[in-house]
């Protein structure tokens, strides 16, 4: 019998843990007090030698929402051991997935806002602008991602960190199944939340990426891969462009995508002629157009 209540819609967040003793608790806090949605932690760590797991115990005692993976390998970094979680998730019973980093703080309404935007705009997958939160210096910075989508941005950038990813439980299953028959392909894919990014663009799933931030994105010596803000950030990535990891990245995703050759991709477009259509941002987009236009992306 409908109660005539509002549905409670249940989620599944995939949290991926290595050393993050200082400030798991935290970030488990910020999930399990979402407001409005019903919220189950599958959990993943990737072989810690700090005392996370002990932290992660504490909280969870007497919590059936939060569950543990028992993994037997090593992952080595954040991609695989996500990679892992999808592979490894259970979620017919749920109706949307989010992907957690360890080390960030959520807003209270951080899910509930993003499924409320996935039904207004019919969407599948939805991704934000975030707020870069150093939290020594009480500072914070805005990381715009919302720039109107182009054609194949998809193909050069990620729609904004994973930790601000949610996803509708159908569109999460055939990325899922993907993952599963790829598990073989995955090792050079550096960035799992690009790679979502790339999958449901590519095969004409909705992708919204929101302009309201509502995670602190924390910013520490520990962060995988962080904000690209400051002087020695953008040097950064500059030396990641020019040891064509950039170009390995984009290259090795758009072939594990398509079945298709980069090469073939960027001639039969004309991409060459299109500098403003790589990239959200008209900046990035220029950069990246001189890069292909140089055959930098050429062997």
């Amino acid at each position: 019998m409908d109660s005539g209540l509002p549905k409670i819609n249940k989620v599944l967040v995939l949290l991926a843990t290595f050393n993050g003793s200082k400030f798991i608790e935290k970030q488990l806090e910020t999930i399990l007090n979402q407001s409005d949605v019903d919220v189950e932690i599958l959990i993943s760590d990737d072989k810690s030698t700090d005392n996370t797991i002990d932290v992660i115990n504490r909280v969870s005692k007497g919590k059936e929402n939060i569950k543990f993976l028992e993994n037997k390998k090593k992952f080595g970094s954040a991609a695989p051991n996500f990679f892992n979680l999808v592979s490894n998730s259970e979620i017919s019973s749920f109706d949307y997935v989010a992907f957690s980093d360890q080390d960030d703080i959520w807003h209270e309404d951080k899910l509930f806002s993003a499924i409320q935007k996935l039904k207004k705009f019919k969407c599948d997958a939805f991704s934000s602008d975030v707020y870069a939160y150093w939290p020594n210096k009480n500072i914070k910075k805005l990381l715009k991602k919302s720039f109107p989508q182009k054609k194949y941005d998809f193909f050069f950038e990620g729609p904004g960190p994973g930790c601000s990813q949610v996803f509708t439980k159908s569109s999460f299953e055939k990325f899922k199944y993907f993952i599963i028959q790829n598990k073989n392909n995955l090792n050079h894919v550096d960035y799992h939340d690009w790679l979502a990014y790339v999958f449901y663009r590519y095969n004409n799933l909705k992708w919204i990426i929101s302009d309201e931030p509502k995670i602190l994105y924390r910013q520490h010596d520990n962060n995988q891969i962080g904000a690209n803000t400051g002087f020695f950030a953008k040097i950064n990535r500059i030396k990641d462009i020019g040891n064509n990891w950039y170009r390995d990245q984009v290259v090795g995703m758009y072939e594990l995508i398509t079945n298709k050759k980069f090469e073939d991709f960027i001639f039969t477009e004309k991409l060459v002629f299109k500098p403003l259509s790589l990239r959200r941002k008209k900046s990035h987009s220029i950069f990246v157009w001189l890069l292909i236009s140089m055959r930098i992306f050429r062997d």
